[in-house]
């Protein structure tokens, strides 16, 4: 319990104070460039990039919260930043909807910009708040509309000016021979560097294996003298070049090991300030009309309504900016009207010392601390207090409406289910007037390909199965999950619009539950899940998801929050989580979502997992393969489904013939529609497709 008392004091100390004047000082427009009004339904539309320049009041009880800013203080006592952002917009301000999406990058990168809203005249920020200054989001001179999205922060530093030092660790996977190889987390290089080069002050170990519960098998220590901070290839051999981002090995590496080094950094990014920064520059293009020397908000007037949005890592970050209470700006308003955290079932791992916030949950790697549910809720297994995501908004009056929509892939590797049940995983949690949750059953994280041929066996499937998101983390046995996500959105965008703009409520919730039947333990026997000659018939394993494992970051870690120092590297883990998955019907096909056409016409069994091949990455050979779906077709005929021993019906003996699986799909398409989770045009497209397809052609 005590690891969790810290969450109190930030949240009395922001409700008995006024709030400093944090905000953006200064932009520079670095480029404006149009988009073709073809591609925005005839409405003239331009794309403006730009750097934002911001200052924060340390002292402030808006900022209090954020992790080492009174050691990140300018000679004045500010704490300054800068921050990329790109504006998409009409031409003619007067053509505006008055509704304004702010999206946060993911790694860097911008999420497209949607047509449809170009050609409903509503504005998209997209604002810089991943500041690690590692891969694409390396800090640049300029903003430009194609770059990776920026942060400039400053380091931490002692009261007397000398460094803040600490332990990091850093991992190598799947990489074999004898150059050097990287640091790398899921894609983009580890922050933060050694202090020093000297081996014998970090420790390298090999791993044989490690299992989803945490488990590890064969760890070996490798000697100071086998190794260098270097780079290294077949011209320049052990110990190579100094380099303080590559390790040497003086044997090279083995394919068929994990290699882990911890080290003491002095690279101390104040990260939380991120926070900060993607509210201020909300709170500039929403309500300011000109910065301090006059340069004008260039939608200054036209923005009444914002929702901020964020996909998989960038939705993260909207529950935990949420949490930590930065919907409030420092005048004491509302941000944002609204909240879409897309595939995103935790809190962001930013605001702590450290923090490495391109993961993905492998392991030891954080995120899944503290509450991820929305109203207070005891955590009895871990000890915390009874608390939730909206206590300070909830506290503050400044909780916007959400909606947040997930599929298969989270529940199975992004250890999402303690939202739905809490960490004892025996009871429902209920949801809150202001949040609609809604399930994509059996699909892949963030929806897959869609189409019909995409499921027909055969020549339709890819020879080599997907790749496994992560850090070359390996390659799926089984073909990508073609279950999409598009249609579905579509649907929820206008709802989304509709409730923040107008006040219509969305449709109810829907996703599984204990109390409905369809959310069971994870596991082949609990979940009904067939034996398919195409696994192994004991899959999916009790072991076999990605369960919430329980670290212990430290003392100096506030769990309930995720912030602090995480000065335990790596963490021990005191426990693991039961974890829950949704029961599925004869096929293997998941119960409790929302109606999608392909689900409920469906041609094969759609998994929101995959299993590991080996090959040449073999290290999780055999486990599932990170966030990545699969699915496995139909056979054709019954004859063709006896020969392979499949339980499944055949295409043909569920449909017939080809028109009458256009019928299926209408009769799906029907459903969808009457639920208000599909709109017209898709549904008339998707029957159009159907018929075109070459299903039992």
């Amino acid at each position: 319990m005590a690891r969790n008392c810290a969450f109190l004091a930030p949240l009395a100390l922001a409700l008995a104070m006024p709030l400093a004047q944090a905000r953006v000082t200064r932009i520079v427009i670095d480029e404006v460039r149009p988009l073709p009004a073809a591609d925005s339904g005839g409405v003239p539309t331009e794309q403006i990039a730009g750097r934002a320049f911001g200052e924060l009041d340390p002292a402030s009880p808006a900022n209090a919260i954020i992790n080492d800013v009174q050691l990140v203080k300018d000679a004045d006592g500010r704490v300054r930043y800068v921050a990329t952002f790109v504006i998409t917009k009409p031409v003619d301000l007067a053509r505006a909807s008055g509704l304004m999406w702010h999206e946060v990058p993911n790694r860097g990168l911008r999420r497209p910009n949607v047509p449809a809203e170009r050609r409903n005249g509503d504005i998209d920020l997209t604002s810089a708040w991943q500041g690690d200054n590692a891969g694409a989001t390396r800090v640049r001179e300029t903003a430009a509309v194609d770059q990776p999205h920026w942060l400039k922060l400053p380091i931490a530093r002692m009261p007397d000016g000398s460094p803040v030092t600490g332990d990091v660790f850093g991992r190598i996977v799947n990489r074999s021979g004898p150059g050097s190889q990287p640091l790398i987390v899921q894609t983009n290089p580890v922050p933060y560097r050694p202090i020093s080069l000297d081996t014998r002050e970090s420790r390298l170990v090999s791993r044989v294996a490690e299992s989803t519960r945490g488990e590890v098998i064969g760890e070996t220590p490798i000697a100071p003298a086998d190794w260098a901070w270097a780079r290294c290839d077949a011209a320049h051999p052990f110990p190579g070049t100094p380099d303080a981002s590559q390790i040497c090995l003086k044997n090279g590496f083995d394919a068929g090991k994990l290699y882990q080094v911890v080290f003491k950094s002095a690279d101390a990014y104040a990260l939380g300030v991120g926070l900060a920064a993607w509210r201020d520059l909300a709170v500039f293009f929403k309500t300011t009309r000109a910065d301090d020397a006059g340069t004008s908000n260039p939608v200054a007037g036209a923005v009444t309504h914002s929702i901020g949005r964020g996909v998989s890592q960038s939705g993260n970050f909207l529950r935990g900016w949420l949490h930590l209470g930065f919907n409030r700006d420092e005048s004491g308003r509302q941000v944002h009207d609204g909240l879409w955290p897309i595939i995103a079932g935790r809190r962001i791992a930013l605001n702590f010392r450290w923090a490495q916030p391109d993961g993905v949950l492998e392991l030891y790697q954080a995120g899944s601390e503290g509450p991820q549910w929305w109203l207070p809720q005891p955590d009895p297994v871990r000890g915390g207090p009874a608390v939730g995501l909206l206590d300070r908004c909830t506290a503050t009056g400044t909780c916007p409406k959400i909606i947040e929509h997930f599929g298969s892939a989270e529940v199975w590797a992004l250890k999402l289910t303690p939202e739905w049940v809490g960490t004892d995983a025996r009871a429902d949690l209920p949801l809150p007037p202001n949040v609609r949750r809604y399930y994509i059953a059996a699909s892949n994280h963030g929806g897959g390909a869609g189409g019909f041929d995409t499921s027909v066996p055969g020549a339709a499937l890819p020879v080599a199965g997907p790749a496994c998101p992560g850090n070359t983390y390996g390659t799926g046995l089984l073909a990508a999950n073609p279950m999409p996500h598009t249609e579905t959105v579509n649907a929820l965008r206008v709802h989304f619009r509709n409730w923040v703009m107008k006040g219509v409520e969305p449709p109810p919730s829907q996703w599984p539950t204990l109390k409905g039947g369809t959310l069971v333990a994870a596991n082949k026997t609990a979940m009904g899940f067939p034996t398919l000659p195409q696994l192994r018939p004991t899959v999916p394993e009790p072991d076999f998801i990605m369960p919430v494992l329980d670290y212990d970051w430290g003392p100096q870690f506030n769990a309930v929050d995720g912030s602090g120092v995480a000065a335990q590297v790596p963490p021990p883990i005191r426990q693991v989580l039961p974890m829950l998955a949704p029961k599925v019907d004869a096929d293997g096909n998941e119960l409790g979502g929302v109606p999608v056409v392909l689900r409920d016409a469906p041609l094969g069994t759609y998994l929101g997992w995959n299993i590991t091949a080996g090959g040449a990455r073999p290290f999780h050979q055999g486990q599932i393969c990170n966030y990545v779906g699969g699915m496995i077709p139909f056979a054709k005929t019954r004859a063709e489904r006896i020969a392979m021993g499949d339980p499944r019906l055949s295409l043909q003996e569920r449909y017939g013939s080809h028109e009458g699986y256009v019928a299926a799909v209408r009769k799906a398409a029907d459903k969808a529609l009457g639920a208000s989770f599909l709109l017209p045009e898709d549904a008339e497209r998707l029957v159009k497709e159907a018929a075109a397809s070459q299903v039992l052609r």
